[in-house]
């Protein structure tokens, strides 16, 4: 498996025609132009060239990567080459008794001269079992961390998807905790004018406060999820959006393909980064028992070398040189005891990143098995929570009915607007629940890429954005018709 590509085929920005303007024209027109939202597909396009995490992983890579041509080079000629640059003093007093005897002075004497010497050395490797164990766990290694990278890219496309439609499920929950809190404070107006003319009781009053003030408590957490979602997003790609395209309602929510819980589990096994990784660094431990075993073995190798010098001694003209050529062999007999726990200690590595291996692989499994059944629930639980919306809908209706022929109080039409908005809020949940699970679903089982995205991305909605600046209250919104409670019934009536 290969990393993914930080860069998509048609992905760029969208392109737009601007006539040429004058400076001070083309400056108005563009602050007067509302900024586009950006899409998803735009938004995981940044995080894949500025996330620090993948960054980072890419950086790794090359560092393995590079570590294998280190290794590489211990299998290739080696030739070194020295020379020496000296000044040579030298002193000498000889003197015998015989000298002595015969009443002649000791010699003295002493010279100064300069020398230099070259040596060139070459050797290469004819036989060497721990080098070739050492490339080999290299190249196992740079196969580990390619499932590594393609695995923390998977991992950057499901952060940001997750990122993207948190902040679409938590502006759409706050759309209806700011239309609850609308319509629960119109609820207390009305009630506070009844008691003012006698026709309830102050608990009606205080029932319509509490629910006021849980509403707008309500609002307030929602406000600060948005907020909390949009700085999330920011953190994953290291820029800020003003807004981002809204999901289309039209997105159909489906169970997964195929819907066999066995087929998603064995595509996870044949394509699960994580799982591949570990199956890598089984290879890799295996390489350093080889390493350890190769020490024992001997070394074989070729050298050659040449040695000149010269100096300018008194009295010596020319110069000295020599060469070698042969084949070296090198065998270790004892160590003290440090190849056999170099074994020891490679084969319980080994041993470990088996289990590893084997923990990972169950992991895997199930977290696949959980995400396919979460998923298949989600869908049902979507269409169960559309419904609730409907039949919570249809109660508030029936209790405003009461609540005119005077049937019904005011807490009633306070609890079934609570149990309307909660449905709805309940059903945004619901809804992008599904979406983030069924791509982590595509991630655990290694399939998550580009072309997911893409498809998401064309059930985004250009024409609607969602903005991290709260929206004034506007008339005429998805949820106006369901603030009126009807009016209340008339004493004497």
């Amino acid at each position: 498996m290969m990393p993914f590509r930080s860069v998509f085929p048609g992905s760029g920005p969208r392109p737009a025609a601007r006539a040429l303007l004058p400076l001070p024209l083309l400056v108005a027109s563009l602050m007067a132009a509302p900024v586009q939202a950006a899409d998803l597909l735009t938004i995981t396009r940044d995080a894949l060239d500025n996330n620090a995490e993948l960054a980072s992983a890419r950086a790794q890579y090359g560092s393995v990567e590079a570590g294998r041509d280190v290794e590489r080079g211990d299998l290739l000629p080696q030739v070194n080459a020295s020379g020496q640059l000296a000044h040579n003093r030298e002193y000498q007093s000889q003197t015998s008794p015989l000298l002595s005897q015969l009443g002649i002075d000791s010699e003295t004497g002493g010279d100064n001269y300069n020398s230099g010497t070259l040596t060139l050395e070459a050797t290469q490797a004819l036989f060497d079992a721990r080098n070739g164990a050492e490339v080999e766990q290299a190249d196992r290694q740079v196969n580990q961390q390619t499932y590594q990278l393609a695995a923390t890219e998977q991992q950057v496309l499901i952060d940001v998807a997750s990122a993207y439609f948190d902040i679409l499920r938590a502006h759409e929950i706050l759309e209806a905790r700011r239309a609850q809190e609308r319509a629960i404070g119109r609820q207390l107006e009305q009630a506070r004018e009844q008691f003012d003319v006698g026709l309830i009781a102050i608990t009606e009053v205080e029932e319509a406060q509490a629910s006021f003030d849980q509403s707008r408590a309500e609002r307030i957490a929602a406000e600060s999820d948005l907020q909390v979602s949009f700085e999330a997003l920011e953190r994953l790609t290291g820029k800020r959006y003003d807004s981002i395209e809204s999901l289309k309602e039209a997105m159909p929510v489906t169970p997964p393909e195929p819907r066999r819980r066995d087929a998603w589990v064995e595509k996870a096994l044949d394509n699960n980064p994580l799982v591949l990784a570990s199956q890598a660094g089984v290879e890799v431990s295996r390489s350093g028992v080889d390493i350890a075993q190769a020490q024992r073995l001997p070394v074989v190798e070729a050298f050659a070398n040449y040695n000149y010098g010269d100096d300018d001694r008194d009295s010596v003209e020319g110069y000295n040189s020599a060469s070698q050529v042969g084949v070296g062999v090198s065998l270790p007999l004892y160590t003290g005891g440090r190849t056999t726990a170099s074994i020891r200690q490679s084969t319980y590595a080994l041993e470990a990143s088996q289990y590893d291996f084997e923990s990972q692989r169950r992991d895997t499994v199930q977290q696949v098995r959980s995400l396919f059944t979460q998923v298949s629930n989600d869908v049902t639980t979507v269409e169960a929570r559309a419904q609730a919306i409907v039949s919570n809908q249809s109660a508030l209706d029936a209790t405003r009915a009461g609540y005119e022929v005077g049937t019904r109080n005011i807490v009633d039409v306070l609890n079934a607007e609570q149990n309307l908005y909660d449905a709805v809020a309940d059903h945004a949940d619901a809804r992008f629940s599904y979406v983030t699970n069924l791509l982590t679903l595509r991630q655990q089982s290694g399939t998550l890429n580009v072309e997911a995205i893409e498809a998401l991305n064309a059930w985004l909605d250009e024409e609607q954005g969602v903005s991290f600046t709260l929206p004034e209250e506007a008339e005429g919104d998805r949820y106006e018709a369901a603030l009126e409670i009807g009016e209340p019934p008339r004493r004497g009536e």
